[in-house]
């Protein structure tokens, strides 16, 4: 049997290419070898959309950006968090075995609380909801960031406390990192994040995508002077695009001397535009036959709820509620 991989993303906003190259494009890689579930996390995003035409739209948005990348709803269940209310049922029993300072070195909550937000509880629970869709689901895998592996050390340590006070329910996941993507650098150096605004939309426009390269952060070097590839932010994205000898030639160029900061962003633009035109393509399908994508996500909603149904039941008994 395959083993079963498991992990979502927040309809939070625009997909950018570190979402594509850190997240999607291991779930389109991996949905032959792996029994894949993917869900969208309508259920973490309202913990900062409260809005529904915002929420909705997005959720659309999301699901025809997984599909234009490559998912195959025929070989991956593609579905929304909220077809599932048994993750928030479960997110209850977890959190009746979890302590407050436990949820306080969550990462989630410790940024929120540096930039001196008002968390909800929503966020300050976030890692427990987490685990509950990985753990619902018995998955093996979850591919992650390597800056985001504490949400599956969380998911571990609260299947053992579940395991430990009502007897072996819960296998315990693993998490699954590619190291060459693991962190996809924004235009500024830093991860690519839709919070630090340092993105490059996957399905931007043209002139969108043009103004998030030309605004890549350089140093002050001239065209004619040597640079070093590995510490400029533009030959970072390359990389992504670019493999053998067309990236040995562009690293070349960097450290023989004569190419501008200019022209690589130039070139990085092309390298962008030619990659994602099959997938706009697609994108452009699925927009105009938006019944299409709610059947897939209602079908896949319905698989992950019959999946769940004896898990549930066993951990309601586990409990007992069940009388």
């Amino acid at each position: 049997m395959k083993k079963r991989l498991l992990s979502g993303i927040q309809p939070s906003g625009i997909i950018h290419i570190g979402n594509y190259f850190g997240a999607i494009k291991q779930f389109v890689d991996m949905q032959d070898s792996y029994d894949s579930y993917i869900f969208i996390a309508d259920f973490h995003a309202i913990t900062t959309i409260q809005n529904r035409d915002i929420l909705s739209k997005n959720i659309l948005d999301v699901a025809m950006d997984y599909l234009a990348c490559g998912l195959d709803p025929n070989k991956a269940c593609l579905f929304k968090q909220s077809d599932l209310p048994e993750v928030t049922e479960l997110a209850w029993y977890f959190n009746c075995l979890t302590s407050m300072p436990y949820l306080e070195r969550a990462t989630a909550y410790k940024d929120a609380g540096m930039k001196a937000k008002d968390v909800n509880v929503g966020l300050f629970d976030y890692p427990i909801l987490m685990a509950a869709d990985i753990l619902i689901q018995d998955a093996d895998v979850v591919p992650v960031g390597s800056d985001q592996q504490q949400h599956v050390e969380y998911a571990r340590d609260t299947a053992i406390k579940f395991n430990n006070a009502f007897g072996e329910t819960f296998k315990l996941p693993e998490s699954l990192i590619i190291k060459e993507v693991a962190i996809v650098p924004g235009i500024d150096g830093r991860k690519m994040s839709k919070s630090y605004g340092n993105t490059i939309p996957l399905f931007g426009t043209d002139e969108e995508i043009r103004k998030a390269v030309m605004g890549i952060v350089t140093d002050s070097k001239a065209p004619s002077d040597i640079k070093d590839p590995n510490e400029c932010n533009i030959f970072s994205i390359h990389k992504l695009f670019l493999t053998g000898n067309a990236l040995e030639s562009l690293k070349k160029r960097y450290t023989d001397g004569g190419l501008g900061y200019k022209e690589s962003k130039d070139m990085l633009y092309e390298e962008i535009i030619s990659f994602i035109k099959p997938m706009r393509e697609k994108r452009e399908y699925y927009q105009n036959n938006i019944d299409e994508v709610k059947k897939i996500l209602r079908d896949g909603g319905a698989k992950a709820k019959l999946n769940i149904k004896n898990k549930m039941e066993l951990i309601r008994n586990k409990v007992g509620v069940n009388l």
